[in-house]
């Protein structure tokens, strides 16, 4: 595993994206705090398709009602802060 900080990334990125294509865990650190791994891009994943769940999920019909309680919470007041 290699860190680095953002400086060194910045001077030898071209080495760092080679260690990263061979397989090599980079990690990119900025004032001692891990901020980014550095990964080979993959495009073997396949892009989303919309509607793939179409009639496996359901909601019940009043799903968006609104309920008198937590609307008058809202409206009303009614919570208070103990602190």
């Amino acid at each position: 595993m290699t860190i680095t900080n953002m400086y060194q990334a910045k001077t030898q990125l071209s080495a760092l994206v080679d260690s990263a294509l061979s397989g090599e865990e980079v990690i990119i650190a900025r004032a001692g705090k891990l901020l980014v791994r550095l990964v080979p891009y993959n495009p073997s994943m396949k892009p989303r398709v919309p509607g793939l769940l179409k009639g496996k999920i359901q909601m019940s019909d009043d799903f968006d009602d609104e309920s008198e309680e937590i609307e008058k919470l809202f409206y009303e007041g009614g919570i208070t802060n103990n602190d």
